[in-house]
């Protein structure tokens, strides 16, 4: 099957038991964004280096733990992917690559790194701010009462648009399953 074909073979959308069940294992997740970041598609082989490579931590990885992975998504993960539609996987030529149906699980998947923070907990931030900061002006509090209420309702709108504006900014330029 080709990735032309894809839309005639669904026609509904994964329910969220279908996702979770994808995403709750470490080794389809690597391969969903590994295929995201790959511009073209990814050999069977290349893809268990990579994996075994995280998984390890180590530059090449170790031989048994490469063929460990390479089995696991041979035989199990890629199989459940292709059935989903999530890829296309040529089991003759060893070749895999994302269809479109990947950005289904896609609002599953934010990926925030470790020393980052989400974006939900950043708006949370904000409006929390936002609140003590009416808060401090509305009972005199702080240097915040030097401008009034107004100011400040003006301010974190403008601060919530601004953030928003480059939260999809960044969306689309960092996204992981969509162009």
């Amino acid at each position: 099957m080709t990735v032309e074909d894809q839309g005639a073979d669904y026609d509904s959308r994964l329910d969220p038991g279908q996702i979770h069940n994808v995403l709750r294992n470490d080794r389809r997740r690597r391969a969903i964004k590994h295929l995201r970041r790959s511009e073209q598609p990814v050999s069977v082989d290349a893809l268990s280096e990579h994996i075994a490579s995280v998984e390890t931590g180590e530059s090449p990885p170790p031989r048994d733990v490469r063929k460990s992975v390479y089995v696991s998504l041979h035989q199990t993960h890629l199989p459940k992917l292709d059935e989903l539609d999530i890829i296309e996987y040529d089991q003759r030529d060893q070749q895999i690559a994302l269809r479109d149906r990947a950005e289904e699980v896609e609002v599953y998947m934010e990926v925030v790194p470790n020393e980052d923070i989400s974006w939900a907990t950043y708006y949370l931030g904000l409006s929390v701010l936002g609140v003590v900061s009416l808060l401090a002006v509305r009972f005199e509090l702080l240097f915040l009462s030097s401008f009034d209420v107004e100011f400040w309702a003006w301010y974190f709108l403008v601060l919530v648009g601004v953030s928003a504006l480059y939260h999809s900014y960044a969306e689309r330029k960092h996204r992981l399953f969509g162009d």
